[in-house]
């Protein structure tokens, strides 16, 4: 079987998840665009992007650093969630949803933390690099 990234179903995950956050934001007015819509979507892109940093490094130890950024990015992205609710930006039933998918990626995300982890190689001392 093929790996790939593009394969890689939290990674697929996050790059929808982005986009639809991207959808919203770009009709906004100037103000919500400036504030929290440029810090939702820089968070909301950098999952995939720290899952795809996390997939292309040589070292299972370099590569689960990325993967544990994108953690973060997935629970930074979940507090703008809940700003934009609160705000009234986007819709609460479309928010909720929002959120709910983010908890999703964020357990696919720890599921695949956990398959490298436990990966032989990750486990020699030498640290192999990821075939």
């Amino acid at each position: 079987m093929d790996y790939t990234l593009e394969k890689l179903e939290v990674y697929q995950l996050a790059e929808a998840f982005s986009d639809v956050i991207w959808g919203f934001v770009a009709g906004w007015k100037t103000f919500e665009k400036d504030t929290v819509g440029k810090q939702i979507v820089r968070a909301a892109d950098s999952i995939s992007a720290n899952i795809a940093e996390g997939y292309g490094r040589f070292f299972y130890k370099e590569s689960k650093q990325f993967y544990f950024y994108a953690r973060g990015s997935i629970q930074e992205t979940k507090s703008w969630l809940s700003k934009c609710k609160r705000r009234r930006l986007v819709p609460e039933e479309v928010c909720n949803q929002l959120l709910e998918d983010g908890e999703k990626i964020l357990v696919k995300l720890n599921a695949y933390i956990k398959f490298v982890s436990r990966s032989p190689k990750h486990n020699d001392k030498t640290d192999q690099p990821i075939a």
